[in-house]
């Protein structure tokens, strides 16, 4: 925990890039409509959001 604290600006780096490949990886699976490759990016984007997440609450634990 205290690593993070430390460097915050690493912090938010690192959420920003989840986050964008996150969005960007759910777009692009949710445009790929009846296609079983669609559903495997999207579900890569959902855990590329929640590991966004997971750093953000390192912090407050």
């Amino acid at each position: 925990m205290k690593f993070w604290k430390e460097h915050a600006s690493l912090r938010m780096i690192l959420i920003a890039l989840f986050f964008i490949a996150g969005i960007v990886c759910v777009i692009m699976g949710w445009k790929m409509t009846g296609k079983l490759a669609g559903l495997g990016i999207m579900l890569i984007g959902l855990v590329l959001l929640l590991a966004a997440l997971m750093i953000y609450n390192k912090v407050f634990q």
